[in-house]
């Protein structure tokens, strides 16, 4: 026997204020009012966000162009949209959305994806980050040793960019800068 509509339990919203009254050591995200879990990252992880990291903070410091943040931190799009990108960049004119979290679209995102975080990567957080207005969004994908960079145009991401086993990514935000895939994706 189906139950009525009316009869089942609602699902819980939850907001960035609950997500701030979480007392575990955990990694969550809030993904449209969903809370999500995420596991702790491997170390072929860290190795591709360490030297991807390298290449970006080194280029935006020579240039004071900004500032260049990793994994945990806190971005906080909208009162039911709460992400931890594993590596963003803030330009100058748009520093003051970094207080002790991100309040607003970084300029660019970078996520490392793994087949446990693939839908939430490539799809949810793909159209997240082009509804909030995120100017341009990496996907470095290590089983496949590829890079897509996205570039907002018109309110839509077009694909910029790509390196599928070797060659080099460039940036529509950050003019200049190029990352070789061998030299990030060992």
């Amino acid at each position: 026997m189906k139950e009525a509509v009316v009869d089942r339990p609602k699902r819980k919203v939850w907001t960035y204020e609950d997500y701030l009254r979480l007392e575990d050591d955990k990694r969550y995200e809030v993904i449209n009012g969903r809370l999500e879990e995420m596991p702790a990252p491997t170390t072929q992880h860290q190795r591709i966000l360490r030297e991807i990291h390298t290449f970006m903070w080194e280029f935006v410091r020579k240039a004071g162009k900004g500032e260049v943040f990793f994994s945990p931190v806190d971005v906080i799009l909208s009162d039911t949209v709460v992400v931890q990108p594993d590596l963003l960049f803030v330009s100058k004119e748009r520093l003051p959305i970094v207080k002790d979290r991100i309040f607003g679209p970084p300029d660019l995102v970078v996520e490392i994806v793994s087949p446990t975080s693939y839908v939430r990567d490539r799809y949810e957080k793909f159209s997240l980050y082009e509804k909030y207005g995120v100017k341009e969004y990496w996907l470095v994908y290590p089983e496949y040793r590829a890079i897509e960079v996205w570039c907002l145009k018109d309110g839509k991401y077009v694909l910029h960019t790509v390196a599928d086993g070797s060659g080099e990514v460039t940036s529509c935000v950050l003019k200049g800068l190029k990352v070789k895939v061998e030299e990030v994706l060992k």
